[in-house]
């Protein structure tokens, strides 16, 4: 940080040059955002500006990270910044290093770290279950590549996965129709709270997805 670390305190455009390095995406318009959710509380100086401590900072850091590596809605990561304060530890657990958004594989890395092998990866991209960028694979697609290799050892192949893409396929649709006028309305703050109904939204939807699962297999197994 630099001649930032010896100050105790931080305009809120320090602090954005501060968190630019991992988050580029973050804005004055998130930290806002974030404070007006009660995420964070910033102390004000006599003139009314905001300034920032290096708890402050690692809080924010936390957020993001919750965010951007795990799609934690705010009510979640401000229940895990409530207990963490609650049982008096500094700084809640560690997220995200299971599955960091950074991450970059060859087809080869992606078949080995997903223990796959070569034809079962031809046949997920061929149903359009997982697609490299620009001949590189990412968190999400490790974790397509892996629960794939797992279900095919139950007999369940990427041919009779399709179903699930076409589902997840319209659980988006129906995220992307909540929060469209969200977006339309230009407002300060918009694109924000759109990406938080998002996340919110996600998280119930696959709690309603689980729920009818389970339901389904109490019917078949008669229980």
């Amino acid at each position: 940080m630099g001649a930032q670390a010896a100050r105790a305190f931080m305009s809120i455009g320090e602090v954005l040059e501060i968190l630019r390095g991992d988050f580029p995406d973050v804005t004055v318009s998130k930290i806002r955002f974030l404070e007006g959710e009660g995420l964070i509380e910033p102390q004000r100086s006599p003139s009314g500006y905001r300034k920032f401590t290096h708890a402050d900072v690692e809080r924010l850091r936390y957020i993001l990270t919750a965010q951007r590596d795990r799609y934690l809605p705010l009510r979640v990561i401000k229940d895990h910044l409530d207990t963490a304060e609650r049982d008096g530890v500094t700084r809640p657990r560690a997220v995200g290093a299971e599955s960091p958004a950074e991450i970059r594989l060859s087809r080869a890395e992606l078949l080995e770290a997903a223990a796959l092998d070569e034809e079962t990866l031809v046949e997920l991209e061929d149903y359009g279950l997982l697609t490299p960028v620009a001949r590189w694979y990412d968190a999400e697609a490790l974790t397509v590549a892996r629960a794939s290799g797992a279900l095919s050892r139950f007999g369940l192949h990427p041919r009779h996965l399709r179903v699930l893409r076409a589902a997840a396929e319209r659980e988006a649709g129906l995220v992307e129709q909540a929060v469209a006028p969200l977006l339309r309305r230009r407002a300060p703050g918009a694109v924000d709270q759109a990406e938080e109904t998002a996340r919110e939204l996600s998280v119930l939807l696959q709690e309603l997805h689980a729920a009818l699962v389970r339901g389904g297999l109490r019917g078949i197994l008669g229980r």
